[in-house]
């Protein structure tokens, strides 16, 4: 049988992430065992050091969460969990029967990760929200909060890619280390704890510096409250549908060739997909949106707080499918 996705109520634990990596610790371990099968133990070890000694540069409000999160582990892993922004996704918001409802997966080539997955209740100034995530993680990928907003990030192509991947990725770690702003998944982490309105988490978005370019989605709860925000470190671009997989769609973003193959397809079938009613369920989970690298499979409509989500992997189905009818 396949586990269920663990619904952890953090509200008043103190911090969400190390709240999380404390409460599933056989969760934390898959990720923390495929990290070092892919990188190797020394691998993750300079990894991880090279992400903490980044961290104490970043001007984001959220390096305390990743230092308890460290602590709470009590081994190399955290800075580099947190950090490693090697995420690739397909995510759509249209309006729907019930208000704006956001689409999205997220694809990665990390095994484990979805039998990973957690959802996490939050809360902020601006009140409670829903956190899919995984254990440890300080930042915010995907989220939902109840009559506000839902919101996810994918990630763009890598600067220099037409030189080929290595040249790209080289080229984006020189950008992070000379940066201090803060990651685009603390900045999420930012808009759902202090944003009351679909309004105030675009313009937030839009205008706040970020270490690395990447693409957010938001669906919000009133007719025509859908847009993706494509970002540089300092620009916003937004493209005239809100679709978005991992190349630059905006008539004013920066050039630069798609980040996998699959992009453009996946994309093209998420515009068709938002065009429908019927997405209240994970029946649309279909090749090409679907593939051997999904990992999480989400739906969210902020209007009445209605989240659904899945874990997978490359083999297929990783959790049953967590609905929640009432977020808060």
């Amino acid at each position: 049988m396949l586990p269920a996705i663990p619904l952890i109520d953090a509200r008043c634990e103190g911090e969400p992430a190390r709240a999380t990596a404390l409460a599933e610790p056989e969760r934390l371990a898959i990720l923390m065992n495929s990290a070092r099968r892919a990188y190797t133990p020394l691998g993750v070890r300079i990894a991880d050091a090279r992400s903490r000694a980044w961290q104490a540069r970043s001007c984001s409000p959220y390096r305390e969460a990743v230092r308890q999160v460290d602590q709470a582990i009590g081994r190399p892993g955290a800075f580099l969990l947190n950090y490693s922004y090697e995420w690739g996704c397909t995510t759509g918001a249209a309006d729907g029967p019930a208000g704006p409802t956001l689409l999205r997966t997220l694809d990665w080539p990390f095994d484990g990760l979805g039998r990973a997955v957690v959802a996490v209740r939050q809360r902020g100034p601006a009140g409670d929200y829903l956190n899919v995530a995984w254990p440890g993680l300080a930042g915010v990928l995907t989220g939902m909060a109840e009559g506000r907003f839902a919101a996810a990030i994918n990630q763009p192509p890598l600067k220099l890619q037409q030189l080929g991947k290595i040249a790209g990725w080289v080229s984006a770690r020189i950008s992070v280390n000379r940066s201090t702003a803060m990651p685009p998944s603390h900045l999420l982490r930012l808009v759902f704890e202090t944003c009351e309105s679909f309004g105030e988490a675009v313009s937030l978005i839009r205008r706040t510096p970020i270490c690395l370019p990447a693409i957010f989605t938001l669906a919000g709860t009133r007719l025509g409250e859908a847009v993706v925000i494509e970002r540089t470190e300092l620009e916003a671009f937004e493209p005239s549908l809100a679709a978005a997989a991992n190349h630059w769609a905006g008539a004013q973003a920066p050039k630069g060739r798609p980040r996998n193959p699959s992009s453009l397809d996946r994309r093209a079938a998420m515009i068709a997909l938002i065009a429908r009613e019927d997405n209240d369920s994970l029946d649309w989970l279909t090749p090409p949106v679907l593939q051997g690298d999904t990992r999480l499979a989400v739906v969210a409509t902020a209007r009445i707080g209605r989240l659904v989500a899945q874990g997978w992997e490359k083999t297929g189905p990783a959790t049953t499918i967590l609905e929640i009818e009432r977020a808060v």
